[in-house]
């Protein structure tokens, strides 16, 4: 029985250290926010056919990167 209520310390006692570093954690840093973006490239926007993509035949999109002709 001593073992157990010396086990039962212990662990009360390491959870407690835990606890404490957490909330000095929580008190002590300040996170920075920052701006974070990613590129996409523009064929995975479009729907490029270089790359199939498993579990689907999507329709191809109608845009082309050349000028609309007589504008």
């Amino acid at each position: 029985m001593p073992s157990l209520i010396r086990l039962l310390i212990t662990l009360i006692f390491l959870a407690g250290l835990v606890y404490a570093g957490m909330f000095a954690l929580v008190t002590f840093v300040e996170p920075t926010p920052k701006e974070v973006s990613q590129r996409i490239p523009t064929r995975e926007l479009l729907g490029g056919t270089e790359t199939a993509r498993p579990g689907g035949n999507l329709p191809q999109p109608n845009v082309t990167s050349e000028p609309a002709q007589g504008q």
